[in-house]
């Protein structure tokens, strides 16, 4: 299922324990999607890898999406990789960091489960970034014959550089790891289709000039079109940027139609009557993000008022994690937004605003805000505004923190996911408005002096 051409969508908008980690999101049963490899008119199993650092809960939005189209909850799961983010060298043992090996059996445990779960004798596989790599890593390497679609977002398959320096990196367009993957002249491997998404000049992972790594002035010799494959068919999104190439709607509409073999019949997520969350409670190791379960920690969630963000009514529920590090569930008002207090051992006490959630998921991760840094010190409070799928583009997006475009974003190719408020202890207990195009969150003021940081943490 290979194109030669270059299809450009055009457009504004927008990179026991591996078991515990897989988990099967909780999607509602509606009409089945069309085209099958296993079971008449259904759609094959599918499994979303997420990228470098990152963690399941990403996906939540494509889920909810995917559900929305008729996607039964048995058919989709979700991959949290014990330790995310890759090694500096490929070769060399890393703490909390894994190699491409390790991601690459991860992966392939978790499409056998999703196998064995659903009686599917193919899955379909979408990652985005680096876990376009653990897929085509899986696939070119023995696991082929279990796998019907390959759609990979923001991958870079050519490299995220090019260059003699650093040849141990995953992410070097000329290490031995990507030039195994793209040995031949098909750069895909036969019995799977594969599908490509990328950016239009927006992704700051595909850049041809090193200032993203670094490097202002010098060449990557990486283009624009690095995530393309040849074989493959190739898809251009417009001026999203690297992680919209997976999360945006117009990914979603995509990968939907790549997989099930037609439009989906809605891109807007449907609504439920009640809805139940929970999720996993992580943290960093030596400052490297994992995916390991932290126990311990408490999880508070509170209703709060759309306006003003203050608390409405008693706590909704309480729960203190176990060793698994899961929380919930909690029954919550799907027209309510809500605080999540975080209090877990050795972090900040985090409180997370968060818009209202339309349909139920138990991947509300939650990981403790980063440590107070020196740039801290002098602050009564810190705020942050936080857009874990995606990037905040200037001028591209709509993007105000307490009335002001924030001064930490940079313009042009979006870079930055947070933006960061230090505010005098007098502003303790008044709101801060974060605005993200037409997604707005209300967060409180907490003291510093508490060890207390706020997250207004944006959905969309």
């Amino acid at each position: 299922m290979t194109l030669s051409r270059r299809t450009i969508l055009q457009g504004a908008g927008g990179l026991a324990f591996a078991a515990a980690n897989f988990r099967i999101e909780a999607l509602a049963q509606t009409q089945p999607a069309a085209q099958s490899t296993d079971k008449g008119s259904e759609a094959p199993p599918i499994l979303f890898v997420h990228g470098n650092g990152d963690y399941d809960a990403l996906w939540m939005t494509t889920l909810w999406r995917m559900e929305s189209n008729g996607i039964a909850r048995g058919r989709m799961m979700a991959i949290n990789f014990t330790n995310p983010t890759a090694r500096t060298d490929d070769t060399v043992e890393q703490a909390n960091r894994s190699s491409t090996e390790e991601q690459r059996r991860e992966l392939a445990a978790a499409i056998a489960d999703l196998k064995r779960h659903t009686g599917a004798a193919r899955v379909a596989l979408v990652g985005n970034s680096r876990g376009g790599n653990s897929i085509r890593n899986v696939i070119k390497n023995g696991g082929g014959a279990d796998v019907s679609h390959a759609v990979l977002c923001g991958t870079p398959n050519h490299g995220v550089f090019a260059l003699d320096d650093l040849l141990g990196s995953e992410f070097n367009g000329r290490g031995p790891f990507l030039r195994g993957l793209n040995d031949g002249d098909s750069e895909v491997t036969p019995g799977t289709a594969f599908l490509t998404l990328r950016s239009d000049g927006m992704d700051k992972y595909a850049q041809p000039d090193g200032r993203f790594m670094g490097k202002p002035g010098v060449p990557t010799n990486v283009t624009f079109e690095g995530p393309e494959l040849k074989g493959a068919t190739n898809l251009v999104l417009g001026t999203i940027d690297h992680r919209e190439t997976a999360y945006h709607p117009r990914a979603f509409r995509e990968i939907y139609k790549f997989i099930a073999g037609r439009e989906p019949a809605r891109i807007a997520i449907t609504p439920e009557r009640s809805v139940r969350l929970g999720g996993l409670v992580t943290g960093a190791v030596d400052g490297v993000p994992t995916n390991r379960p932290v126990a311990g920690a408490v999880v508070e969630v509170h209703h709060v008022d759309r306006e003003s963000g203050e608390r409405r009514g008693d706590v909704v529920c309480r729960f203190t994690t176990g060793a698994d590090g899961r929380w919930g569930p909690a029954e919550v008002d799907p027209t309510s937004p809500l605080e999540i207090v975080l209090t877990a051992p050795d972090a900040p006490i985090t409180h997370f605003y968060r818009s209202p959630f339309p349909r139920s998921s138990d991947v509300v991760h939650l990981r403790a805000a980063r440590p107070f840094m020196p740039a801290d010190n002098d602050a009564g409070a810190v705020v942050i505004m936080s857009r874990p799928r995606g990037y905040f583009g200037l001028p591209r997006d709509t993007v105000l923190f307490d009335g002001q475009e924030p001064a930490d974003v940079h313009s042009g190719v979006p870079t930055d996911a947070t933006a960061t408020l230090r505010l005098p202890a007098s502003d303790v207990g008044r709101n801060v408005v974060a605005q993200f195009n037409e997604e707005r969150i209300v967060a409180r003021v907490w003291p510093a002096s508490e060890n207390r940081i706020a997250i207004a943490e944006l959905t969309y």
